[in-house]
Formats: C-alpha cells, sequence, structure tokens
C-alpha cells in the first residue's frame, strides 16, 4: 500500500479549479485517487462556488492527507489556476478541469516521459474528446478550429519553477491556455507533445468556457 508522506516533495501538484461543479466535481477528485502513479497531491481551488462543492471536497480530504482545498471569490480560472500553482510543492505542476477526468495511466504515462527526458520543460497534449472537437479561434471566434490544433491546459504539465518564471496563467477570458504555451516558445524553453489520449476532454457541458465563448 502507498503511504503518502506529506513532509516529501511530490513529483505532481495537480491543480483542479472549479466553480459551482459539485454535481460532477466528484468523477475528476476520484480520477486523480485512481491513478496508477501515486506521488502526487491534488489542490483543489473553488472559485466562490455557492454549491455543496466544499462538502464534496470534504470528504476526500479527510481520508486522504494528500488532497487540499483553497477557496476564494471568484475571479475566474486564469486567477483560480495561479491560486494553486503558488500553493503547490511538487517539482512539475499540471491540470485538471473540474468536468473533465484523467484514465488511470494518465500520470504515469507523464512521469515516464519526463524521467526519461528531463530537458523537457513543459509536456502537452494527448486527449479524448468527448462531444464537440472543434473550439472557436481565439484570435477569430468566426473560425472554428480542430482541438488537435489547440493547447489544452488540461494536459499540462510543467516544471513548477519554470510556471512561475513565465508568472502563471494572465486572465484574458479565453485562450489563457495558448496564450501561456506561445510565452514558454518565446522564452526559449523546451516544450514536448504527446500522443498518449489519457486526458478525458469533456465539451458536452453547456457551462465549459469553450462553448459559451461559443454563444
Amino acid at each position: 500500500m502507498y503511504i503518502y508522506d506529506k513532509n516529501r516533495i511530490p513529483f505532481f501538484s495537480i491543480v483542479l479549479c472549479t466553480f459551482n461543479r459539485g454535481y460532477i466535481l466528484e468523477k475528476a477528485i476520484r480520477s486523480v485517487i485512481n491513478q496508477i502513479e501515486k506521488d502526487w497531491e491534488l489542490i483543489v481551488v473553488d472559485d466562490g462556488s455557492s454549491d455543496d462543492t466544499f462538502d464534496i471536497c470534504k470528504k476526500f480530504i479527510n481520508s486522504h492527507n494528500n488532497i487540499r482545498y483553497l477557496y476564494q471569490n471568484n475571479t475566474g480560472v486564469a486567477f483560480a489556476r495561479n491560486a494553486g500553482i503558488f500553493a503547490s510543492a511538487g517539482l512539475y505542476v499540471t491540470f485538471l478541469d473540474s468536468d473533465d477526468e484523467y484514465k488511470p495511466d494518465h500520470l504515469s504515462i507523464r512521469k515516464h516521459i519526463l524521467l526519461q527526458n528531463p530537458q523537457v520543460d513543459f509536456l502537452y497534449g494527448g486527449i479524448e474528446i468527448i462531444g464537440d472537437e472543434y473550439v472557436p479561434d481565439r484570435m477569430d471566434p468566426q473560425v472554428r478550429i480542430h482541438l488537435d490544433n489547440c493547447y489544452v491546459g488540461g494536459t499540462f504539465c510543467i516544471k513548477r519553477d519554470v510556471l512561475l518564471e513565465l508568472g502563471g496563467f494572465l486572465s484574458m477570458g479565453y485562450g489563457e491556455d495558448a496564450d501561456l504555451a506561445e510565452r514558454a516558445l518565446e522564452s526559449d524553453l523546451f516544450l514536448a507533445s504527446i500522443d498518449y489520449p489519457t486526458y478525458i476532454y469533456n465539451r458536452t457541458l453547456p457551462d465549459s468556457i469553450c462553448n459559451k465563448f461559443n454563444l
């Protein structure tokens, strides 16, 4: 049985931001708990929810000492992710949106790649899409592009010190993920993409950012 040492620096810090997603949040959290790879901490950032989000998180916090809960007034996903980044302690910071899931081997595959390729600062990619595979182009919302041509922030796995040097996410309303990746490229960091579709990206909910931007 894996025993978590709270004084040890975890390999992964997973930042899960949520806002009034109590009805689906448990599925996302359980997908982390069910990971083959166990060297992680999970930081749930509650961006001002008024539903039962805290009650759902509480039962996991009580049974898992590597799961933490942060509450803040509603400021949007960029600031929520940054709060999680600052609170993190892992070597690498990665993300999970509250309506998405990890497949059981999501973290283990990424850890293997990162250990075999320590020069990689920023790893991304590897999604299984549920629902619409096209999203509005952030530069021209009238144009729809396939998600294969997008940076999906939930798949990002970035060295923590590098992420802090980049200044985290900028609040833009839409396209924060692409903006961060572009700033990383401009900084001459080593970015790498992977094709293993272990991040389940749910495009079916009407309150997802991309769907709202579609309206």
